[in-house]
């Protein structure tokens, strides 16, 4: 760049000495994929360990910890962030698939109703195209674009009736556009459908979220891999009360608690818990309650982290436009850093026709990106300053 601007000096929180094992492990790297496989913290490494010497310590015992202090601590943290009133309400399962295929379950007609986009994210976009082949399914899809007129769209679709479930996403994966009209979804779920899901995944941990006004009517789920900076293994799951009672896809760690059902039939929790599946690897937990105690001692919420992202990222930004980033200039943004911080990813999305051949010369010269289709996503965060933007925008424009 040939000069830092000054918002960007005034403002740089980076962090990185949270990040230190991450960055010294590959110290030539300039990593602005923070919203796909996030570097992890310190703290990660630490809740890693404490998670193997737990399992050290308490051994046949294990779960008695993991369900008495781990999960609660981890559910704690998430209705926080979300303005949840009630922990019990999440379950945790190692990915949201599993969430899918529960609540799939649970619907009690076939085939069932679906309204959902064409912007989702591949484990519903996959899924629902093999329950249409299947028989199993009716799936309307409304187009993104337009983006300027989606919510009124999506809304209307919604309105006009004849659905057992909604599925849409918070921010969409690929273009880094938000649907912020959720309240106004949440007016249409009932119990007996259409029930609502929020794919959150975008959205958790990247801008403040609030659902406090409407947590009683839809589902939410996300995971700690990307903003949470948990990795992997970590995903949740909210589910209000009296949705979806008896999903027929369960498994055993639902049978444990206050329990409800036919005699003689199949009990369920009459919780979130009534979403749990089987034994699964905890690790990711551990991670997250590790991070979030880091943060929260820092004083690092995620309005002050998106704060500082989108500087780096409006830098960057003004940096394509003003065409010091090389043939990026040429390149369509998708989500445009707004005065204020409206409603968008903590990445840029810059949709052309050679995203690809860019982000493979990128990864080339040590500098990781992501593209999906023909949108290049550059990823922003607490472990990047002035001077890694700076090397960004030097490898942009020799590309």
């Amino acid at each position: 760049m040939d000069s830092v601007p000054a918002r960007l000096e005034n403002q740089d929180m980076s962090r990185k000495d949270l990040f230190s094992r991450a960055l010294s492990a590959a110290p030539g790297r300039l990593h602005f994929a923070a919203h796909s496989h996030h570097l992890w913290p310190d703290a990660g490494f630490a809740g890693q360990v404490q998670a193997w010497e737990d399992a050290a310590r308490h051994a046949d015992r294990k779960w008695d910890h993991i369900f008495g202090s781990v999960i609660p601590e981890a559910q704690a943290h998430v209705a926080r962030e979300l303005g949840l009133p009630d922990p019990n309400t999440i379950t945790f399962s190692s990915n949201t698939h599993d969430f899918l295929l529960r609540l799939f379950s649970g619907v009690e007609r076939s085939p069932v109703r679906i309204l959902s986009t064409d912007g989702e994210f591949h484990s519903f976009r996959r899924q629902a195209q093999r329950w249409e082949e299947a028989g199993q399914a009716v799936v309307e899809r409304v187009p993104l674009e337009p983006f300027a007129t989606f919510a009124d769209r999506f809304l209307e679709a919604a309105r006009n009736g004849g659905h057992d479930w909604i599925v849409v996403s918070h921010v969409f994966f690929r273009t880094g556009q938000a649907f912020e009209a959720l309240n106004r979804l949440a007016e249409l779920a009932r119990p007996d459908g259409p029930w609502v899901l929020i794919d959150g995944y975008h959205g958790f941990m990247a801008r403040p979220t609030d659902l406090s006004a409407f947590a009683d009517r839809v589902f939410y789920t996300a995971g700690v891999y990307k903003y949470a900076m948990s990795g992997e293994g970590g995903c949740f799951l909210h589910a209000p009360d009296g949705f979806c009672a008896r999903p027929v896809v369960t498994g055993w760690f639902a049978e444990f608690g206050d329990l409800a059902g036919p005699p003689g039939g199949v009990g369920y929790r009459t919780d979130g818990g009534r979403f749990w599946g089987a034994t699964f690897d905890v690790s990711a937990l551990y991670r997250f309650n590790a991070t979030r105690r880091t943060l929260d001692a820092e004083g690092l919420t995620t309005a002050r982290i998106s704060a500082h992202a989108d500087t780096l990222a409006a830098a960057f930004e003004t940096a394509v436009r003003e065409g010091r980033a090389g043939r990026l200039v040429e390149a369509e943004i998708l989500n445009r850093v707004t005065p204020g911080g409206g409603p968008r990813a903590r990445f840029l999305a810059l949709r052309h026709g050679h995203a690809a051949d860019w982000q493979k010369a990128l990864m080339a010269a040590n500098v990781v990106t992501d593209v999906r289709d023909d949108v290049i996503r550059f990823g922003f965060g607490l472990y990047q300053d002035r001077n890694d933007l700076e090397g960004l925008v030097a490898a942009c424009a020799a590309l």
